[in-house]
């Protein structure tokens, strides 16, 4: 039988049905929310869809969502625009100017601190 662990390549390409390509804009440090949390949909889900929207609950980052649940970002992206286009989780707007705006590297600086 093959396994996650004896073939990593094999899940992420299964759990996204080989898509790379997501219908949203997914940055890392885009904010992902769950407007309304429903305990029989989250039941309902895979396990890593299930993950990813019960982190979402208190506001996270696709970087965070990442990171938390142990999936790889491309997968986590891929899962997350799955979940945005069922509307699930909603993907807040950019309201960075710029890749180097003070907020943006705030926020960063402020989620790596909540890390450590």
């Amino acid at each position: 039988m093959v396994t996650p662990r004896t073939h990593p390549k094999v899940r992420p390409y299964v759990l996204t049905g080989g898509r790379t390509v997501t219908r949203h804009r997914l940055l890392v440090h885009t904010l992902v929310t769950v407007p309304y949390y429903d305990p029989g949909l989250a039941a309902a889900m895979l396990p890593e869809a299930r993950t990813l929207y019960e982190q979402a609950r208190d506001g996270c980052s696709v970087a965070e969502l990442s990171a938390l649940s142990g999936l790889s970002l491309g997968v986590t992206r891929v899962i997350v625009s799955d979940l945005a286009a069922a509307q699930r989780v909603r993907v807040h707007a950019e309201t960075y100017g710029s890749p180097f705006d003070r907020r943006l590297l705030e926020r960063v600086r402020d989620g790596l601190r909540a890390l450590a």
